[in-house]
């Protein structure tokens, strides 16, 4: 290939990668202005059951239980599916007060055939609002009540804020992945929520009107279950929303090899599911010319920060030596754009929600920390993660 053609190739590849950049930075520029948006408090509250899938959680599942328990009202349910437990789930939950049922099929397994067992054994008498809790998690006070009212309101998917937080005593690598996570699962959909845009589904604190998730493709060993649903359900025009006001909590795990696992599986999944529904579900929104699917597929399109912030480093070195010898300083200039706005966006947003997780100095070593992920990005290519892996929790044998 000729210099020229080459330079035209990146440059192509670097107007890519500046849309997710400057989607970044319009999303994090949306959650810091005006007043966040306020959901219907006051709109009746239905009837709800909460679906919690868990594998091996009896070191943790009671903690969940006990904080779902007392934000349950008369008729509702709380139904545990003990998926494929070595442990003592089923008995721990039982003993917390929790409608448990035991799955047992060593083939099919992961968390979606846990939730279309859970879905089908609610179905005998189906409540009005389906939340799904995982058995890690922990939810805060109002949070279903929030979700439920929010589900009746607006007839559609309702996500609540997951965050993860780093253990006590965390290093910098963990605690730099919970200012991400904040950056992910906060302030971005937070910005599209204030644009009235939808959210991605994000695994737990998802709550769904019967009529949704009884007809939902769920029996999957997937490891992107979540963010499949959500998009199904947008593309039959119930596109998921945002919750803030509802929280859920979990930690990252203490382990290296569980922490290494969990990012792995979330970055993975990721990434697959870009290249597979990015550009069409942009396509079909553009066609059916419905913003809320052009705007859940522009922020599909946004790449973990890291891996983001890598693509244009490559590309704006390469740019620089097919510059050097004799290409043009397109690729190289739109790069080092796409770099300017993702880094100004992240300053952004950790001056919203980061400085009480990360110091400045520390933020400012945050390419240390995407450099030490550039293995899990080779084993997208190598050995890419496509089936769902238990990880390794805190109190774990």
């Amino acid at each position: 290939m000729t210099v020229a053609i080459l330079t035209g190739i990146l440059t192509a590849a670097a107007l890519l990668l500046l849309v997710p950049a400057i989607v970044y930075v319009a999303q994090i520029l949306a959650a810091g202005g005006g007043e966040r948006v306020r959901e219907d408090a006051d709109g009746r509250r239905p009837g709800l059951a909460v679906l919690m899938p868990a594998h091996d959680e009896a070191a943790g599942i009671a903690a969940a239980i006990r904080a779902l328990m007392p934000q349950l009202s008369s008729g509702d349910r709380l139904l545990v599916v003990a998926d494929n437990c070595s442990d003592d789930t089923a008995a721990v939950a039982a003993s917390c007060g929790a409608e448990v049922t035991v799955r047992s099929d060593a083939t099919r397994r992961g968390k979606g055939y846990a939730l279309d067992h859970g879905v089908r054994r609610l179905a005998a008498s189906p409540p009005e609002v389906v939340v799904i809790v995982d058995a890690d998690c922990v939810v805060a006070d109002g949070a279903l009540d929030a979700l439920a009212r929010t589900c009746e309101s607006t007839n559609r998917p309702a996500q609540a804020l997951y965050l993860m937080q780093a253990p006590p005593g965390a290093g910098l690598g963990q605690r730099m992945a919970a200012f991400a996570w904040r950056v992910r699962n906060e302030v971005r959909p937070g910005g599209w929520h204030r644009l009235g845009l939808p959210c991605q589904l994000m695994g737990t604190g998802m709550a769904l009107p019967w009529s949704l998730i009884a007809g939902a493709s769920l029996a999957s060993g997937s490891i992107v279950e979540d963010m499949q649903l959500g998009i199904d359900l947008a593309l039959a025009g119930a596109p998921p929303t945002f919750c803030p006001s509802a929280r859920v909590t979990s930690t990252f795990p203490e382990s290296s090899e569980g922490t290494l696992a969990q990012r792995t599986r979330w970055e993975h999944g990721h990434l697959s599911m870009i290249a597979a529904h990015g550009l069409p579900l942009l396509w079909r929104g553009l066609l059916r010319r419905r913003l809320d699917l052009v705007a859940m597929a522009l922020d599909l399109c946004v790449p973990p920060l890291a891996s983001l912030v890598l693509m244009l480093l490559a590309v704006a070195i390469a740019g620089a030596v097919l510059a050097g010898l004799g290409g043009g300083p397109a690729s190289l200039a739109v790069a080092v754009v796409g770099l300017a706005l993702s880094v100004v966006a992240t300053g952004l947003a950790w001056r919203q929600v980061g400085r009480s997780i990360v110091s400045l100095p520390e933020l400012l070593s945050a390419p240390a920390y995407a450099f030490a992920k550039i293995p899990i990005y080779v084993r997208v290519f190598t050995n890419r993660q496509r089936r769902w892996i238990r990880t390794r929790r805190n109190g774990d044998r």
